[in-house]
């Protein structure tokens, strides 16, 4: 019971999934848009599941005269807490990784819940810090209805953000993705280290490139021709 209203619970702090808190969505095509959640409760957290249980059937009691003719319905209606360790009841596939452990209870609203942080209650949050993964404590109410079939409600109130967590939505957080860089981040201003280079061979009787340090090649030796005898033509004059 929470502020006196026997079906309305704060729970302990809870991981949030599937989070639809910034707009409305419609399940299927034809239904009203609702914002959404599913809360991830610790089964560490007895106090906020047996504030849950109770709520349940404060609700149901109330629905027997005001929707349900005065006949209770023989339904488990505590079975709208899900075991986050089983398989989910309409697909019966395990749940994900995060929900081991955990009990698994969805939320939703018409109205816009308020979604403010803990450090500033009148503030509300800007929508990128609004995300599956994050932690909080919620407000929820439970109800009974009467539609096309009979049961027990989580109605969705407000949403306390008491810390961040690791994005669920298959991404990243800043921090995982950049750790360590933020500390050395000053090592990207210094110079870079000089790195030796190996000049390339010189060919054979040629010198080095210039600029690698290496003494000039002396220049080719001027060949020496040898002077012969030449006859000369009598008659023209000319070599012969």
């Amino acid at each position: 019971m929470y502020q006196n209203i026997p079906t309305k619970v704060l729970t302990g702090e809870v991981r949030l999934s599937y989070v639809n808190l910034i707009t409305p969505r419609a399940q299927n095509q034809g239904d009203t848009p609702k914002y959404s959640v599913q809360l991830l409760i610790p089964k560490s957290d007895t106090a906020t599941v047996q504030d849950i249980l109770q709520s349940i059937e404060a609700a149901a009691v109330s629905a027997v005269n005001e929707k349900w003719g005065g006949v209770r319905p023989a339904i488990d209606f505590k079975s709208i807490l899900h075991d986050g360790d089983g398989t989910k009841p309409d697909a019966g596939t395990p749940y994900a990784p995060e929900c081991k452990g955990h009990w698994v209870l969805s939320a939703t609203s018409e109205r816009k819940p308020d979604v403010v942080h803990v450090s500033n209650i009148n503030a509300p949050l800007a929508p990128n810090d609004i995300y599956s993964g994050m932690y909080a404590r919620v407000t929820i109410n439970f109800y009974g209805y009467k539609n096309r079939k009979i049961g027990v409600g989580c109605g969705l109130g407000n949403v306390l953000k008491t810390r961040d967590g690791e994005p669920l939505s298959g991404g990243a957080s800043a921090a995982s993705d950049f750790a360590g860089i933020g500390q050395a981040a000053d090592t990207y201003g210094a110079a870079a280290p000089a790195v030796p280079v190996t000049p390339p061979a010189a060919a054979p009787g040629y010198g080095a490139p210039a600029g690698y340090g290496y003494p000039t090649a002396p220049a080719p030796a001027t060949v020496q021709q040898t002077a012969y005898p030449v006859s000369i033509n009598p008659i023209t004059g000319m070599p012969m």
